[in-house]
């Protein structure tokens, strides 16, 4: 496994990061026993993955408390979230910190490596700086977390505005963002100051379904071909990205869709989620595998690099609520 510092934390975490929420939900999503999911994050660690991200609201963090309880608490980094708003409304500054101490519960630890503020809209900002960083930075003094991050919600904005904003205040450690091969704004307009201001960051997005569900990609890319964003040759390939996989390039496309965001500069960790240990080796591998030819990152720039907003669906269980 390949490690790096996350940040300015000095924390050494696995580039490639174990992601509990998503459609999988360590395997919750998929029916699974709690044991299972269990055992798929313990084969994570036994693999060496050593960053662990909850939430909250994905219902896995007693999974993952579980998990750790087996191994040297020192050697894993565990991230978790809370949301600062339910039901359109905004929780108070109270509520956050039972948010915090109830994840504690669940994951069995009397601290957590990283506590983010969950999805932050552009609008709530001010409040989630003025109200919510200073209880937070207080219940750090008391060593309940280490380290302040903060997650954006890219369906709800594709341009970034919320962590452009944030990455203004010298107050986060962290952050999670989305970035993929269609949709590598982040690249231009987060990334380079978070590298330059020592702020971590985890990469969020790197593969959802428009790579995983031919048939969604095709439509996607059918309808950018009408509206001329890019080449009309891609909307009427069977196989449009095909030229990704090659002896010397990439094995599929979420092999490609992996590496390419795990090799954007200023990426420090990648997350991938799965329920399943066949594709936890798969997405390890890739994740930590070489970058993608030079060509065919440059054919990736060349054709999707100003798209914006592309592929950002949520998990299935949130569309269905939405």
């Amino acid at each position: 496994m390949d490690t790096t510092k996350l940040g300015r934390t000095g924390l050494t975490v696995s580039v490639a990061g174990l992601g509990c929420g998503g459609n999988s939900r360590l395997g919750l999503g998929r029916g699974l026993p709690h044991s299972q999911c269990v055992g798929l994050v313990r084969a994570a660690l036994d693999h060496g993955v050593n960053f662990l991200d909850t939430a909250e609201a994905y219902g896995t963090e007693e999974i993952v408390g579980e998990a750790v309880r087996a191994v040297d608490r020192r050697g894993v980094v565990i991230s978790t979230k809370s949301r600062y708003a339910r039901a359109g409304a905004l929780l108070s500054v109270t509520d956050v910190i039972d948010n915090l101490d109830g994840s504690l519960r669940r994951l069995q630890t009397d601290y957590v490596d990283v506590f983010h503020v969950h999805a932050v809209k552009r609008e709530h900002y001010a409040y989630v700086a003025s109200e919510i960083v200073p209880a937070l930075m207080a219940e750090r003094d008391k060593g309940k977390l280490r380290y302040l991050g903060i997650t954006e919600s890219p369906p709800s904005d594709p341009d970034q505005a919320m962590l452009q904003r944030a990455i203004q205040d010298d107050v986060w450690d962290v952050m999670m963002l989305g970035f993929h091969m269609m949709h590598q704004g982040a690249g231009r307009t987060v990334l380079p100051v978070t590298a330059e201001k020592g702020i971590g960051t985890l990469i969020m997005f790197a593969v959802r379904n428009i790579f995983s569900r031919p048939d969604e990609l095709r439509e996607t890319l059918s309808k950018l071909a009408a509206d001329g964003a890019i080449p009309t040759s891609l909307a009427a390939a069977s196989e449009p990205l095909d030229f990704l996989i090659h002896d010397d390039g990439a094995r599929s496309l979420t092999d490609a869709a992996y590496r390419f965001a795990r090799h954007q500069s200023g990426v420090d960790v990648v997350l991938f989620g799965t329920g399943n240990v066949a594709h936890l080796e798969q997405n390890i591998a890739s994740i930590c595998a070489p970058p993608l030819p030079e060509t065919d990152v440059q054919t990736i720039h060349d054709w999707f690099g100003e798209l914006t907003g592309i592929g950002l669906d949520l998990p299935d269980r949130v569309q269905a609520r939405a």
